[in-house]
């Protein structure tokens, strides 16, 4: 199955990208980005970061994976929530994914993993997260050939998951490593 839901630490998925649930400037933060920095060396993934940063709300960049599994890190910036402007926040939201995948793509990636964007300290709701991810994903590899990781790390995130996803997509793809 292209599309599969895991409980597991992102930094240790043996595919082609990772995405790194970033900020528009590209800095090292806390969270999933920071565990992705220490992973794959923060002094080398931040000077790649700084050569193509700043990137846009619901756009993503492309870096070496330096001492991780995956090639690549792909940066995604996801957007803050404001419950005001909740349209606006899923449509930024779904372009980080599209964006991140397209990339993958054209980097002739067969494999990518993300962390359920903008779900932590940009305070997305994670049910809702969730939904915008699986629509994004499930449009895009209905025309892409490309196997989709979703990585959630909290049991919360991965209740969540089964909850929403067991009755859209089937609780086959959802597993726990």
């Amino acid at each position: 199955m292209p599309f599969e839901i895991v409980r597991q630490d992102i930094t240790k998925m043996k595919v082609d990208a990772i995405v790194n649930a970033a900020n528009p400037r590209l800095l090292m933060g806390g969270g999933v980005c920071g565990a992705i920095f220490r992973a794959a060396g923060e002094r080398e993934l931040q000077a790649a970061c700084n050569k193509i940063s700043p990137i846009k709300t619901g756009g993503a960049a492309i870096t070496p994976g330096f001492k991780l599994y995956a090639k690549y890190v792909i940066h995604a910036a996801g957007p803050v929530y404001d419950p005001v402007n909740k349209a606006l926040c899923e449509k930024q939201l779904r372009s980080a994914y599209i964006e991140s995948m397209k990339l993958a793509v054209e980097n002739k990636c067969e494999s990518i993993a993300f962390p359920l964007i903008s779900s932590g300290i940009y305070g997305y709701p994670k049910a809702e997260a969730l939904e915008v991810a699986a629509a994004a994903i499930t449009d895009f590899i209905s025309e892409n050939d490309l196997r989709v990781y979703l990585v959630v790390f909290d049991k919360t995130a991965f209740e969540v998951s089964k909850q929403l996803m067991g009755d859209h997509i089937g609780s086959d793809m959802i597993r726990r490593n």
